[in-house]
């Protein structure tokens, strides 16, 4: 079958598992109104960290399009994403695919650093010094605490949907016994 573009694999990642501590950043995080420098550890627990290539790409539209209509906003965890991707470019994105109003925002990281502390990175064929991050999730507990991971080992590659909401369920409703004990 000819897909209409080449399967690539990437390198092996080396990425935090399930039980490591996530590494903690401060970039701006970026909603529908402003953004402002926003620490992943001041974000309500648990979170869905979703990292996605520059917005417009085939895979950032597809994932957070399919986030979207999956309803992702409505299970209880704090939806973020992460690219290298300016705030105004998150901005003319969320305009763009219809995601104002569902709380997801994005954080900014043109250098890249926060891909490569998570071990994420991926370096574009054909475009010299351009590294973005690969399609990875993270659903992180308290503490930052890894409790799913999910990261791309070939381009196109796409999170599994159905995994990840029940990750993202089990850690909403891990967190709601928590608060009850």
């Amino acid at each position: 079958m000819d897909l209409g573009f080449d399967v690539v694999e990437l390198p092996a990642p080396d990425h935090p598992e399930e039980g490591d501590r996530a590494p903690d950043f401060t970039r701006p995080l970026v909603d529908d109104e402003y953004w402002e420098n926003t620490a992943l550890s001041a974000l309500d627990a648990p979170v869905c960290l979703v990292c996605h290539p520059m917005d417009g790409s085939f895979p950032a539209t597809y994932i957070w399009n399919e986030l979207r209509d999956r309803g992702f906003d409505n299970l209880g965890a704090t939806v973020v994403g992460l690219s290298i991707s300016t705030p105004y470019a998150h901005k003319r994105f969320i305009e763009d695919h219809d995601l104002r109003g569902t709380g997801f925002r994005f954080f900014s990281d043109p250098a890249n650093g926060v891909a490569e502390a998570y071990g994420v990175t991926n370096a574009l064929d054909g475009m010299n010094g351009v590294v973005e991050p690969r399609p990875a999730t993270f659903v992180l507990g308290e503490d930052l605490t890894v409790q799913y991971a999910w990261v791309a080992r070939e381009h196109p590659e796409l999170p599994d949907y159905d995994d990840l909401e029940a990750a993202v369920v089990e850690a909403v409703e891990a967190g709601a016994v928590a608060d009850a004990d």
